[in-house]
């Protein structure tokens, strides 16, 4: 469900059950990024939700007024509140919380709740999660093209 001032990127995703909602402040999603299953974006007056390029929303994550840099990706079930900026190629670990007005620098592992840095983050660890947009733009072409498809 994407309603009011949402903005999609070129080749952005936004699955299955997600809702996006920018009733009272502005949703920016950058290009390639992707916003996977059951995911929520929010925004309070003067606090839009920005995610810059190839951000990565792992499943049910929940971004609530907050800027996200280019690269980041936001595990599963965690969650951004209004103020926070997570830093470029930053990892939130799944069912992390990063609460309002946090700054999370580039290129850290924040796990925890509350999210604490945990460590920087390894070339290992940054080759494995940079794959993800590129790896969920070729699941929507497949979803596409199964969809265009005649039923059986």
């Amino acid at each position: 469900m994407i309603v009011g001032r949402v903005r999609l990127g070129r080749a952005a995703g936004v699955w299955y059950g997600s809702v996006l909602r920018g009733d009272d402040e502005a949703i920016e999603v950058g290009e390639e990024c992707n916003i996977q299953d059951l995911c929520c974006l929010h925004a309070d007056p003067g606090q839009p939700t920005v995610l810059e390029p190839r951000v990565s929303l792992g499943h049910k994550a929940m971004v609530h007024g907050a800027h996200v840099e280019t690269g980041a990706l936001i595990g599963i079930g965690a969650i951004v509140l209004g103020g926070a900026r997570i830093g470029a190629g930053t990892l939130v670990a799944a069912g992390a919380l990063v609460g309002p007005g946090k700054r999370i620098p580039a290129g850290v592992l924040v796990a925890g709740v509350p999210g604490k840095i945990v460590r920087e983050l390894t070339d290992d660890d940054r080759a494995s999660f940079a794959r993800t947009p590129d790896n969920y733009m070729a699941k929507a072409a497949r979803h596409r093209a199964a969809q265009a498809l005649p039923p059986a």
